[in-house]
């Protein structure tokens, strides 16, 4: 019998909660989820803990948990919270190196990419503006890599690289995949492993990761949702199971 069915929380919905804490203490800020997981976790955290959050449908609408609208929000707007530091996004990555530097533009090499992607978009605008976490969920040594192929999302180094104005507010509070949680509170501001998922040993998420990471003597699992919170995914925020294509049992 599976996890859903007897009433233990699936590793998705594990996922749902390490993306929700991403907005723990964000006070009223635009949430950006990018994806079923992130959105649920958005949802979530503005039901229980972040109830100054806002969320937005990623168009021109603010909406609540439920995906009821609750207001407009147009481009012109959405800009200046980007710019002025009031959103926190949490974008995917077809490509994250230790220092946090992200690609979704290319594949290879950018003058001949062997596989093009998304392009740039408005990456290097956020993770220069705004806190910037990911969520990736496919943890492989094909996303996690030594050196991204192009720098779209800035990561520490290449943000100390361009000195202060790349630095003033510059932050990524964390990274969350299918394996576990990440961020990057080491002297060199390179990824440490924070938790693993139930299920998932140190050893795995090694073996998952194409670089060295910092990796504590003793990681724990990542918290399971409360009987409460596991209602809400269920019920509210992802009635649907969304979360259930981005992550496998």
């Amino acid at each position: 019998m599976n996890a859903y069915a007897t009433g233990a929380a699936t590793r998705a919905e594990t996922c749902v909660i390490a993306c929700a804490e991403a907005w723990r203490g964000d006070g009223e800020i635009l949430a950006s989820p990018m994806g079923a997981v992130p959105a649920a976790g958005a949802r979530l955290a503005r039901l229980t803990f972040a109830p100054d959050l806002l969320l937005t449908d990623g168009e021109a609408t603010l909406v609540g948990p439920a995906s009821e609208v609750e207001g407009w929000l147009p481009y012109r707007r959405h800009l200046a919270l980007v710019t002025g530091g009031r959103r926190h996004v949490m974008m995917g990555a077809s490509q994250i190196d230790r220092f946090g530097n992200q690609n979704i533009s290319c594949i290879g090499d950018w003058e001949q990419p062997a596989r093009q992607l998304l392009g740039v978009r408005g990456a290097p605008v956020n993770t220069l503006n705004n806190p910037v976490s990911y969520w990736i969920p496919r943890h492989s040594p094909r996303v996690f890599v030594e050196q991204v192929d192009m720098i779209c999302g800035v990561g520490h180094d290449s943000a100390r690289a361009a000195g202060p104005s790349a630095t003033r507010f510059h932050r990524i509070p964390r990274v969350v995949s299918d394996l576990g949680v990440f961020d990057f509170a080491t002297p060199d501001r390179s990824m440490r492993l924070v938790s693993v998922h139930p299920g998932v040993t140190v050893d795995r998420v090694r073996e998952a990761t194409g670089f060295a990471l910092t990796v504590p003597d003793d990681v724990p699992y990542t918290r399971a949702p409360s009987p409460a919170e596991l209602a809400l995914i269920r019920e509210v925020v992802d009635p649907d199971r969304t979360r259930d294509r981005e992550v496998r049992s």
